[in-house]
């Protein structure tokens, strides 16, 4: 370690010579030794930028990546805002383990309006946004979005049923509570129709997109109208609901004019960690707020942080027409640039310094700083707990490294068919389920758990294999199973572990630790050894391997009851003509299972869209066959419908 926290690196990757290295903008990946990538990142000049890594000595942060490294490939642009294209696509694929690491600090719930559906309807969702459905927020709980629409809902009467009570409510043609309490207008029942429907989903999406004043007027102007013609109950019913969206427009905090519509990030960081918070104004209301959590893996100034965040907020985010800033990012020009040309209109990206945009930053800020001494509070027990373990561990086992990635696999099966295999993956102690695997036992027959076991690894490891001998140059595609792990854990006892170890020998895969748990002692068994290593009772190292197990077994479980599941449901609707795939899901998402299938009338299958009335009398003659108690028939069909799959 030399002077101020720099490192003089031994190295392993080699250096390229100068006149190799283009001048111009680009984007440059860094590869270890299994042609992962581990660092990506951007550059106004490639060749000035990369001789900076070949220096002799280096940030501790980058000194580990530059040793982890084995390989170096870049890709030249034509300008510099192609190059940050390029950089963020690529962070988002490959998720580089030394790349700046970004966690929202908690899921947020979002209102979520459904426009995809034929009948919109308004949820409280959290994850993955899906197209074609309108959301709004993040809101600190999901509470505060249900009293919100108890407000709006008796101004905007859209439905916020599930799909499965609707159906039932438009097959017997009765409407559920909602509609009697003028919370829904009953588009299940035809009290409106379905373009009527649609048209008060989207007045409420336009009020909550902030277009508030055309409905305050309507509701005055219509309650003025039924005053003066005496209708005084529908004067009054307008008025609550004027009232209502009132108390809604209260709740969305004021904090500039009506015209504004900007982002307000708040930042507060040390050495290792940051803390985002993220106010969305639109209309001059704070609509929505989201927090995020850093791991500084990169060694970066605050500028350069404060760049990198924005380019990982709007890969996928609304962008503003504004976006202040606690420090102007690095390249601001640049990153204004980027955000134009994603929203299509000019953005701009500034630091308040007085007035009341400043005071707002300011709170933002403040924000930041608790959610960041709660988030710390909370992970120095959760890091080093999962410290202790790996490093328990490894000494258990005799490891030369801590098991940085475990893999952990499992069998399931009741039954000579449907045998499945699980690989769930944990990274650092904790699971990482974007890798996590599922196998259907293909080539094995009977309840052989040796052979089933033989059979996923040599799958695993095959793929394993064959990855790792041909570069990884697509940057459109990432092998799936190209990275190994440092151990991997059978869940089992000493035959599931010799086979696993006999498979991967047959493989010529080493390097890679591999043990078993046995389920009756919790037995810890490794290759060579005929008595179980002892790693304590409540130690924290077997208790890693216990939750890896569980995890593993949970996931076989789980594929094994969807396998077996569709097998049974699908059995007794297989082999009458004119029933397909489609119309097969059509008519179970109709009636919602196979039982009110049997149970429906002629003329209940009549009524099913996309289904024609000689397949719905097809239907009704087979089910009227196959109609035993109890569903026995159901059964048995399953099992012959099993059985010929199987020979």
């Amino acid at each position: 370690m030399g002077h101020n926290g720099v490192v003089r690196v031994k190295r392993t990757l080699e250096r390229p010579e100068a006149g190799s290295i283009p001048t111009g903008p680009g984007v440059y990946l860094f590869k270890d030794s299994s042609g992962r990538v581990i660092y990506v990142g951007k550059a106004k000049s490639l060749r000035a930028r990369l001789s900076n890594y070949f220096a002799s000595d280096l940030h501790p942060r980058t000194a580990a990546m530059v040793e982890a490294a084995a390989g170096l490939e870049w890709i030249l642009t034509d300008n510099e805002i192609e190059a940050l294209h390029l950089e963020v696509n690529l962070i988002k694929q490959h998720r580089p383990r030394y790349n700046v690491r970004y966690r929202d600090d908690k899921s947020y719930p979002y209102l979520a309006i459904t426009l995809d559906e034929e009948h919109p309807r308004a949820r409280v969702l959290r994850g993955p946004k899906k197209k074609g459905v309108r959301y709004y927020g993040p809101f600190a709980h999901a509470y505060a979005i249900r009293d919100t629409l108890d407000l709006l809902l008796r101004t905007f009467p859209m439905r916020t049923c599930s799909q499965g009570v609707f159906e039932r409510c438009r097959r017997r043609g009765r409407p559920c509570l909602l509609f009697h309490i003028e919370r829904c207008a009953g588009p299940c029942v035809h009290a409106v129709d379905a373009e009527e429907h649609r048209r008060i989903a989207l007045e409420l999406c336009s009020f909550l997109d902030g277009n508030t004043a055309p409905v305050i007027k309507r509701l005055e102007a219509g309650m003025r109208d039924a005053a003066s013609r005496e209708e005084y109950e529908i004067a009054a019913k307008m008025r609550d609901q004027l009232d209502n969206v009132r108390k809604a427009i209260e709740r969305q905090q004021m904090v500039s004019s009506e015209k504004d519509e900007m982002d307000v990030i708040g930042l507060v960081e040390d050495d290792l960690e940051a803390a985002f918070q993220v106010f969305f104004v639109r209309r001059g209301r704070v609509t929505g707020r989201k927090g995020y959590v850093v791991d500084k893996i990169e060694d970066l100034a605050t500028p350069e942080l404060v760049a990198r965040f924005l380019e990982r907020l709007y890969v996928d985010a609304e962008v503003p027409k504004q976006v202040l800033v606690p420090v102007e990012p690095e390249d601001r020009s640049l990153i204004e640039q980027w955000l134009t040309s994603s929203r299509g209109t000019r953005v701009q990206v500034r630091v308040p310094h007085r007035g009341e945009r400043r005071a707002l930053l300011e709170t933002v800020t403040q924000n930041a700083k608790e959610a960041f001494a709660q988030h710390r509070l909370k992970r120095a027990s959760d890091f080093a707990a999962r410290s202790r373990q790996l490093r328990e561990l490894q000494e258990h086992l005799g490891l030369e490294d801590a098991p940085l990635r475990i893999e952990c696999f499992d069998i399931s099966n009741t039954g000579p068919t449907e045998a499945v295999g699980s690989m769930v993956v944990f990274e650092d102690g904790l699971p990482k389920r974007s890798d996590y695997r599922r196998f259907a036992i293909k080539w094995s027959t009977g309840q052989d758990d040796f052979a089933n076991m033989g059979e996923v690894i040599r799958r695993r490891f095959r793929r394993y294999v064959d990855d790792r001998g041909s570069p990884v140059s697509d940057y459109g595609k990432t092998a799936r199973f190209a990275y190994p792990p440092n151990l991997v854990v059978i869940d089992g006892g000493k035959g599931q572990l010799n086979r696993a170890v006999e498979v991967m020998d047959e493989l010529g895969v080493d390097g890679v630790a591999v043990v078993s748990l046995a389920k009756r002692m919790e037995e810890v068994f490794v290759p060579g050894q005929a008595d179980p290593v002892i790693v304590p009772r409540g130690s924290e190292a077997l208790y890693l391997l216990q939750h890896i197990r569980d995890e593993a077994h949970r996931f076989a479980i789980s594929y094994h009851r969807l396998k077996r599941g569709k097998r049974m449901t699908s059995s007794v609707l297989d082999g009458i003509e004119g029933l397909g795939e489609v119309r097969r899901k059509k008519l179970l998402k109709h009636f919602g299972s196979v039982k009110r299938i049997r149970e429906a009338e002629l003329e209940d299958l009549y009524a099913v869209r996309g289904l024609p009335r000689a397949v719905a009398e097809a239907v009704h003659a087979a089910m009227t066959i196959t109609g035993a108690p109890n569903g026995a028939n159901d059964r048995d069909a399953s099992s012959a419908s099993g059985e010929r799959r199987a020979s």
